[in-house]
């Protein structure tokens, strides 16, 4: 019977199968719809990349588990949903006045609250009256005199004047509470407004104001330390992890496979040196190799690549192949091809591999894992590539970074439950192939 039609025939198979399909077209789509350049762009951050996301943020779904609703963020700008009015002031002066509305429909405090600001100032700072009206008609006023420069950014949350004029709570709970001199109950719902006023030059302009009121909860993995959207890694992870597995296991268990039958078949000194490389190689500790090359010579994934090949050829499987190569060396259509005149080569690789082929197969896909967990391995040792966003760096970040101490479990819990899918899927098809391609264990 065809194997892939025995295959179908054991359930194990056929999850693993699903499991390693949803990460191959999951793959392919993240390639296509995110590109690299705009991947390593986002990951890498910069100015204004990431500004309008919350540090430390959970993932969306959270909101499914509590009976509150999680803060999201809030945008609100000049250029949408914002007012500005201006009005002659005489002596060559103008007032300005922005609205800044915005609807606070949730349950639970925001994180941050941050004003940025832009305008054409030609020589001295301006001052601006910031206030907040709420929805209870309270108006409070947060800075009567904030001076702004030509970019201004103005973290309300750390303003500690504030702060004391609140009563010892954080800005981003009293503006919103209930009680604006407890940090306890429940923050007021309603439409908020955030008012700038100010007198100003009338040849100078207040070209931009913009409030992001940041929340618990944001995008679909949450954010990091940086405010990085964990979304971009947790998808690239997916082909850099595939394709770092999948290479490695080609390179390795081909050569080995081949180097191996020819070591096998010309015996002798060849198959003596062979065996004493395998033995040195298997006494090596490969990842301590891999660290001293990533420390001393580069982190570049396709260096460690190279490495994790030339490294592993001669490994234990090389030992298995020899003992399987031996055996069919005897076989009686060896000795007919021997007969014919075949030639050495020939014999080799129109005969001796071909036979043992089958089990290559499974072997392979076993293997596949193992390479995976390594390269997520030199990511959480701090030696991952610099540029690639990985599953295993957000690992090593959320660790630097103390994600478990702070309650920040779904930072290091993502990329590992993705790390196991990938592991279980793989192993769940290997073992079936290995079942249904050895002859040793054909009755399983």
């Amino acid at each position: 019977m065809n194997p892939l039609k025995k295959l179908r025939q054991h359930p194990s198979a056929l999850v693993g199968l699903i499991i390693l399909f949803f990460f191959v077209f999951f793959s392919i789509y993240t390639v296509i719809s995110l590109p690299y350049s705009e991947a390593v762009r986002l990951w890498r951050g910069g100015p204004g990349v990431w500004d309008d996301q919350p540090r430390r943020a959970k993932p969306v779904y959270f909101d499914l588990f509590t009976r509150e609703k999680l803060s999201r963020t809030i945008v609100v700008s000049l250029e949408e949903g914002g007012e500005k009015t201006v009005e002659p002031a005489g002596d060559g002066m103008e007032r300005v006045t922005v609205v800044l509305p915005f609807e606070f429909p949730y349950d639970t405090f925001p994180k941050e609250l941050t004003l940025v600001t832009e305008a054409t100032f030609a020589a001295r700072r301006q001052t601006l009256d910031v206030s907040l009206r709420r929805p209870d008609g309270k108006v409070v006023s947060i800075d009567p005199r904030l001076q702004i420069r030509e970019n201004h950014s103005y973290r309300i949350s750390q303003d500690m004047p504030l702060r004391m004029k609140l009563g010892g709570v954080p800005p981003h709970v009293g503006l919103f509470a209930e009680d604006t001199a407890s940090d306890s109950g429940k923050p007021l719902k309603g439409t908020y407004e955030l008012v700038l006023e100010g007198r100003m030059p009338e040849k100078e302009e207040l070209l931009a104001a913009k409030l992001v009121v940041y929340g618990e909860i944001h995008g679909l993995a949450g954010t990091d330390h940086l405010r990085r959207d964990l979304t971009v890694a947790l998808r690239w992870g997916a082909p850099v992890g595939l394709t770092f597995g999948v290479l490695a296991a080609v390179g390795v268990q081909v050569s080995t496979f081949i180097l191996g039958g020819i070591g096998t078949w010309f015996g002798g000194r060849m198959d003596a040196i062979f065996h004493r490389i395998t033995e040195v190689m298997m006494i090596l500790p490969l990842l301590a190799v891999l660290i001293m090359i990533g420390h001393f010579y580069s982190r570049s994934i396709w260096a460690m690549l190279g490495a994790v090949i030339l490294l592993s050829i001669f490994g234990s499987s090389m030992k298995v192949y020899r003992a399987m190569f031996l055996q069919a060396k005897e076989s009686p259509y060896i000795e007919a091809a021997r007969a014919y005149g075949a030639g050495n080569f020939r014999i080799i690789f129109h005969y001796l591999l071909p036979r043992l082929m089958p089990v290559l197969l499974p072997q392979f896909v076993t293997v596949i894992p193992t390479f995976v967990f390594l390269e997520a391995t030199l990511a959480v040792l701090g030696l991952g590539d610099p540029v690639l966003p990985t599953w295993g760096k957000v690992i090593y970040d959320a660790q630097s970074n103390d994600a478990l101490y702070m309650g920040d479990y779904y930072w290091m819990a993502q990329p590992a439950v993705l790390l196991m899918m990938i592991g279980f899927s793989f192993s769940l098809v290997g073992y079936t192939l290995d079942a249904i391609l050895n002859p040793r264990l054909r009755k399983i």
